[in-house]
Protein backbone atom coordinates (compact mmCIF):
# COMPACT_ATOMS: atom_id res chain seq x y z
CA UNK A 1 0.00 0.00 0.00
CA UNK A 2 2.79 2.34 0.70
CA UNK A 3 5.02 1.22 -1.84
CA UNK A 4 5.10 3.93 -4.03
CA UNK A 5 4.61 6.98 -1.52
CA UNK A 6 7.47 9.59 -1.67
CA UNK A 7 8.97 11.26 1.10
CA UNK A 8 7.89 14.99 1.64
CA UNK A 9 10.07 17.85 2.73
CA UNK A 10 8.39 21.27 2.49
CA UNK A 11 11.01 23.91 1.44
CA UNK A 12 10.99 27.41 1.70
CA UNK A 13 14.62 28.58 1.59
CA UNK A 14 15.14 29.45 5.18
CA UNK A 15 17.35 27.62 7.39
CA UNK A 16 15.20 25.40 9.15
CA UNK A 17 13.99 24.52 5.87
CA UNK A 18 16.62 23.32 4.28
CA UNK A 19 17.86 21.25 7.43
CA UNK A 20 14.66 19.46 7.21
CA UNK A 21 15.37 18.93 3.64
CA UNK A 22 18.73 16.83 4.64
CA UNK A 23 17.10 14.59 6.88
CA UNK A 24 14.27 14.10 4.67
CA UNK A 25 16.60 13.05 2.14
CA UNK A 26 18.61 10.51 4.78
CA UNK A 27 15.01 9.19 5.19
CA UNK A 28 13.99 8.63 1.61
CA UNK A 29 17.82 7.32 1.16
CA UNK A 30 16.73 4.98 4.30
CA UNK A 31 13.51 3.97 3.15
CA UNK A 32 14.21 3.32 -0.57
CA UNK A 33 11.62 5.96 -1.57
CA UNK A 34 11.68 9.18 -3.75
CA UNK A 35 12.14 12.35 -2.50
CA UNK A 36 9.57 15.33 -2.94
CA UNK A 37 10.72 19.17 -2.35
CA UNK A 38 7.31 20.99 -2.46
CA UNK A 39 7.00 24.76 -2.00
CA UNK A 40 3.52 25.75 -1.14
CA UNK A 41 2.40 29.85 -2.26
CA UNK A 42 0.09 32.11 -2.59
CA UNK A 43 -1.27 34.74 -4.86
CA UNK A 44 0.90 37.90 -3.38
CA UNK A 45 -2.67 39.25 -2.65
CA UNK A 46 -4.17 36.69 -0.90
CA UNK A 47 -1.88 37.14 2.19
CA UNK A 48 -4.69 37.67 4.61
CA UNK A 49 -7.48 39.18 2.11
CA UNK A 50 -10.66 37.55 1.75
CA UNK A 51 -10.23 37.07 -1.87
CA UNK A 52 -12.06 34.68 -4.51
CA UNK A 53 -9.14 33.46 -5.84
CA UNK A 54 -11.17 33.06 -9.36
CA UNK A 55 -11.49 36.51 -9.38
CA UNK A 56 -7.46 36.76 -9.85
CA UNK A 57 -6.61 33.92 -11.91
CA UNK A 58 -4.40 31.12 -10.62
CA UNK A 59 -1.46 31.89 -8.55
CA UNK A 60 1.66 31.81 -10.70
CA UNK A 61 4.84 30.51 -8.91
CA UNK A 62 7.81 32.78 -8.74
CA UNK A 63 10.97 32.25 -10.62
CA UNK A 64 12.80 32.60 -7.37
CA UNK A 65 11.28 29.64 -5.59
CA UNK A 66 11.92 27.72 -9.01
CA UNK A 67 15.51 28.45 -8.58
CA UNK A 68 15.50 27.73 -4.93
CA UNK A 69 13.99 24.46 -5.63
CA UNK A 70 16.24 23.27 -8.42
CA UNK A 71 19.04 24.52 -6.17
CA UNK A 72 18.63 22.26 -2.99
CA UNK A 73 17.66 19.20 -5.45
CA UNK A 74 21.36 19.99 -6.89
CA UNK A 75 22.75 20.30 -3.31
CA UNK A 76 20.95 17.21 -2.12
CA UNK A 77 21.61 14.91 -5.17
CA UNK A 78 25.22 15.35 -5.17
CA UNK A 79 25.38 14.29 -1.34
CA UNK A 80 22.83 11.56 -2.04
CA UNK A 81 23.83 10.06 -5.48
CA UNK A 82 21.22 7.91 -6.87
CA UNK A 83 18.56 9.29 -4.72
CA UNK A 84 15.30 10.22 -7.00
CA UNK A 85 14.42 13.82 -6.38
CA UNK A 86 11.23 15.79 -7.44
CA UNK A 87 10.79 19.54 -6.87
CA UNK A 88 7.21 20.64 -7.24
CA UNK A 89 6.09 24.27 -6.50
CA UNK A 90 2.06 24.03 -5.33
CA UNK A 91 -0.89 27.05 -5.56
CA UNK A 92 -1.60 27.24 -1.55
CA UNK A 93 -0.53 28.07 1.44
CA UNK A 94 2.29 26.09 2.73
CA UNK A 95 1.07 24.59 5.58
CA UNK A 96 -2.05 23.22 3.89
CA UNK A 97 -0.51 22.35 0.62
CA UNK A 98 2.16 20.18 3.18
CA UNK A 99 -0.93 18.38 4.77
CA UNK A 100 -2.84 17.72 1.21
CA UNK A 101 0.70 16.62 0.18
CA UNK A 102 0.87 13.97 3.36
CA UNK A 103 -2.10 12.35 2.02
CA UNK A 104 0.16 10.60 -0.30
CA UNK A 105 3.61 10.64 1.45
CA UNK A 106 4.80 8.15 3.69
CA UNK A 107 6.98 10.68 5.63
CA UNK A 108 6.37 14.76 5.93
CA UNK A 109 9.72 16.70 7.03
CA UNK A 110 8.89 20.08 8.04
CA UNK A 111 11.31 22.40 9.95
CA UNK A 112 10.25 23.81 12.96
CA UNK A 113 10.76 27.83 11.68
CA UNK A 114 10.23 28.98 8.34
CA UNK A 115 10.77 32.18 6.52
CA UNK A 116 9.22 35.60 8.43
CA UNK A 117 8.79 33.36 11.40
CA UNK A 118 9.55 34.63 14.95
CA UNK A 119 13.36 33.88 16.29
CA UNK A 120 10.88 34.10 19.72
CA UNK A 121 8.91 30.92 18.69
CA UNK A 122 10.35 27.57 18.70
CA UNK A 123 8.17 26.43 16.23
CA UNK A 124 6.24 28.14 12.97
CA UNK A 125 2.70 27.91 12.39
CA UNK A 126 3.83 25.93 9.45
CA UNK A 127 5.57 23.05 11.24
CA UNK A 128 2.72 23.27 14.03
CA UNK A 129 -0.04 23.10 11.32
CA UNK A 130 1.62 20.05 9.64
CA UNK A 131 2.73 18.59 13.03
CA UNK A 132 -1.06 18.39 14.33
CA UNK A 133 -3.37 18.04 11.24
CA UNK A 134 -0.91 15.59 8.68
CA UNK A 135 -2.11 12.61 7.63
CA UNK A 136 0.84 10.25 7.63
CA UNK A 137 3.84 10.66 10.25
CA UNK A 138 5.75 14.12 10.69
CA UNK A 139 9.05 14.44 11.44
CA UNK A 140 9.81 17.79 12.62
CA UNK A 141 13.28 19.48 12.82
CA UNK A 142 15.26 22.53 14.12
CA UNK A 143 18.25 24.53 12.22
CA UNK A 144 20.55 23.96 15.47
CA UNK A 145 20.58 19.72 15.01
CA UNK A 146 23.34 19.82 12.63
CA UNK A 147 24.86 17.89 12.26
CA UNK A 148 22.18 15.21 12.05
CA UNK A 149 22.53 12.87 14.58
CA UNK A 150 23.13 8.85 13.50
CA UNK A 151 24.03 6.91 16.49
CA UNK A 152 22.05 7.68 19.28
CA UNK A 153 19.18 5.61 19.90
CA UNK A 154 15.49 6.26 19.31
CA UNK A 155 13.62 7.12 21.75
CA UNK A 156 9.43 6.31 21.93
CA UNK A 157 7.10 7.34 25.09
CA UNK A 158 4.94 4.77 26.28
CA UNK A 159 1.79 5.41 28.52
CA UNK A 160 -0.88 2.87 27.03
CA UNK A 161 -2.53 4.67 24.67
CA UNK A 162 -3.24 3.55 20.79
CA UNK A 163 -1.34 6.64 19.72
CA UNK A 164 1.63 5.99 21.99
CA UNK A 165 2.03 2.49 20.53
CA UNK A 166 1.47 3.37 16.98
CA UNK A 167 4.42 5.97 17.72
CA UNK A 168 6.41 2.67 19.18
CA UNK A 169 5.80 0.59 16.11
CA UNK A 170 7.31 3.54 14.16
CA UNK A 171 10.00 4.08 16.42
CA UNK A 172 11.06 0.33 15.99
CA UNK A 173 10.79 0.70 12.52
CA UNK A 174 13.26 3.80 12.22
CA UNK A 175 15.84 1.69 15.28
CA UNK A 176 15.89 -1.04 13.02
CA UNK A 177 16.99 1.21 9.44
CA UNK A 178 19.03 2.99 11.13
CA UNK A 179 20.49 -0.12 13.27
CA UNK A 180 20.87 1.78 16.37
CA UNK A 181 18.46 0.33 19.70
CA UNK A 182 15.42 1.41 20.51
CA UNK A 183 14.12 3.05 23.86
CA UNK A 184 11.04 3.07 25.48
CA UNK A 185 10.55 5.30 28.00
CA UNK A 186 7.54 5.51 30.53
CA UNK A 187 7.41 8.75 32.40
CA UNK A 188 5.99 8.76 35.99
CA UNK A 189 5.73 11.08 39.09
CA UNK A 190 8.81 12.50 40.41
CA UNK A 191 9.88 10.93 44.02
CA UNK A 192 8.42 12.06 47.31
CA UNK A 193 5.72 14.12 45.87
CA UNK A 194 3.47 12.85 49.08
CA UNK A 195 3.69 14.06 52.22
CA UNK A 196 3.15 10.75 54.21
CA UNK A 197 5.82 8.01 54.26
CA UNK A 198 3.39 5.25 53.51
CA UNK A 199 1.71 7.43 50.91
CA UNK A 200 5.02 7.47 49.23
CA UNK A 201 5.63 4.35 49.56
CA UNK A 202 2.34 2.89 48.51
CA UNK A 203 3.11 5.71 44.94
CA UNK A 204 6.25 4.63 44.41
CA UNK A 205 5.34 0.68 44.47
CA UNK A 206 2.18 1.84 42.16
CA UNK A 207 4.13 3.42 39.87
CA UNK A 208 6.64 0.68 39.28
CA UNK A 209 4.09 -2.05 38.47
CA UNK A 210 2.31 0.14 35.90
CA UNK A 211 5.26 1.14 34.55
CA UNK A 212 6.92 -2.45 34.21
CA UNK A 213 3.19 -3.74 32.81
CA UNK A 214 2.93 -0.63 30.30
CA UNK A 215 6.89 -1.01 28.81
CA UNK A 216 6.95 -4.76 29.02
CA UNK A 217 3.78 -4.54 26.93
CA UNK A 218 4.98 -2.40 24.20
CA UNK A 219 8.13 -4.24 24.33
CA UNK A 220 6.42 -7.52 23.33
CA UNK A 221 5.00 -5.61 20.60
CA UNK A 222 7.81 -4.32 18.55
CA UNK A 223 10.20 -7.53 19.43
CA UNK A 224 7.12 -9.31 17.06
CA UNK A 225 7.69 -7.53 14.35
CA UNK A 226 11.36 -6.81 14.58
CA UNK A 227 12.89 -9.75 16.68
CA UNK A 228 16.40 -8.68 16.25
CA UNK A 229 16.21 -5.47 17.68
CA UNK A 230 17.73 -3.91 20.63
CA UNK A 231 14.91 -2.80 22.53
CA UNK A 232 15.75 -1.08 26.89
CA UNK A 233 13.12 -0.45 28.57
CA UNK A 234 13.50 2.87 30.93
CA UNK A 235 11.29 3.94 33.37
CA UNK A 236 11.84 7.96 34.47
CA UNK A 237 10.71 10.00 36.61
CA UNK A 238 9.70 13.64 36.51
CA UNK A 239 7.84 16.66 37.44
CA UNK A 240 5.55 15.65 34.24
CA UNK A 241 5.23 13.22 31.24
CA UNK A 242 6.68 15.86 28.79
CA UNK A 243 9.90 17.09 31.01
CA UNK A 244 10.56 13.34 31.14
CA UNK A 245 10.40 12.83 27.40
CA UNK A 246 12.53 15.82 26.80
CA UNK A 247 15.38 14.81 28.90
CA UNK A 248 15.16 11.73 27.46
CA UNK A 249 15.80 13.03 23.76
CA UNK A 250 18.97 14.50 24.55
CA UNK A 251 20.88 11.43 23.69
CA UNK A 252 18.61 10.20 21.32
CA UNK A 253 18.35 10.81 17.20
CA UNK A 254 14.82 10.89 17.13
CA UNK A 255 12.29 10.78 20.07
CA UNK A 256 8.65 9.43 18.45
CA UNK A 257 5.33 10.64 20.01
CA UNK A 258 1.95 9.75 19.77
CA UNK A 259 -0.52 12.57 18.64
CA UNK A 260 -2.63 11.96 22.02
CA UNK A 261 -1.75 9.99 25.12
CA UNK A 262 -4.05 9.23 27.86
CA UNK A 263 -6.79 11.45 29.08
CA UNK A 264 -6.24 13.12 25.51
CA UNK A 265 -9.50 14.79 24.03
CA UNK A 266 -10.52 13.61 21.65
CA UNK A 267 -11.32 17.32 19.49
CA UNK A 268 -7.47 17.74 19.86
CA UNK A 269 -5.44 16.39 17.10
CA UNK A 270 -2.05 17.22 18.76
CA UNK A 271 -2.16 17.04 22.80
CA UNK A 272 -0.13 19.62 25.26
CA UNK A 273 2.24 16.78 26.13
CA UNK A 274 3.07 16.42 22.20
CA UNK A 275 3.04 20.38 21.96
CA UNK A 276 5.66 20.51 24.63
CA UNK A 277 7.72 17.57 23.56
CA UNK A 278 7.81 19.05 19.62
CA UNK A 279 8.50 22.81 20.56
CA UNK A 280 11.57 21.75 23.16
CA UNK A 281 13.27 18.06 22.55
CA UNK A 282 17.12 18.61 21.83
CA UNK A 283 16.58 16.16 18.57
CA UNK A 284 13.99 15.70 15.97
CA UNK A 285 10.90 14.80 16.53
CA UNK A 286 8.72 12.31 14.95
CA UNK A 287 4.58 12.81 15.76
CA UNK A 288 2.90 9.46 15.04
CA UNK A 289 0.09 9.76 12.61
CA UNK A 290 -1.97 7.11 11.26
CA UNK A 291 -1.56 6.51 7.15
CA UNK A 292 -4.14 7.76 5.26
CA UNK A 293 -5.71 4.83 3.40
CA UNK A 294 -8.58 6.09 1.76
CA UNK A 295 -6.83 6.79 -1.68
Amino acid sequence: MLMNRPVVAGVDGSPSSLVAAEHAARAAALRRRPLHLVHGYLHPLGYGVPLNPYDLGLPAPTEESGKMLERTAAELADRWPGLAIEVRQVAGGPGASLIEESRRAELVVVGSRGLGGFAGLLLGSVGAQVAAHAHCPVLVVRPDEQPIPVDGPVVAGVDGSESAGLAAGYAADEAARRDVPLVLVHVGPPDGDRPVPEEVEESQAAYQAEAVRLLAKASAAVRADHPDLVVREHPVRAAGAAQGLIEASGAASMLAIGTRGRGGFTGLLLGSVSQTVVQHAHCPVLVAHPYDRAD
